[in-house]
């Protein structure tokens, strides 16, 4: 299993990137196989991760011309920075109570 972690710091953020977001998650989820998806927020700075199975469906998500169009928008507005990173996730542990 693969993440994705996304830091960065917001820009401009209007209805438009909430629509966007919205999309974004539906697509990841519905078209290239996203396991989970977590984001918050704490002042100006926003972590958002997503969980995926393979390093291609990661690939393929990113080549997304409606992706794309978003990764642009968020470059020209929504974002001042943001920091990518792909991490391979080595093990996992869990308590349910």
């Amino acid at each position: 299993m693969y993440a994705v972690i996304i830091r960065a710091e917001a820009g401009v953020l209007d209805d438009e990137y909430d629509e966007a977001i919205d999309r974004m998650k539906t697509l990841a989820f519905n078209e290239f196989g996203c396991k989970e998806f977590f984001s918050l927020m704490n002042g100006d700075s926003r972590v958002a991760i997503s969980y995926w199975d393979s390093l291609e469906q990661i690939k393929s998500w990113r080549a997304n011309q409606e992706h794309i169009v978003a990764q642009n928008k968020a470059k020209e507005k929504w974002y001042k920075s943001y920091r990518i990173q792909i991490v391979e996730v080595l093990r996992e542990y869990e308590y349910m109570a």
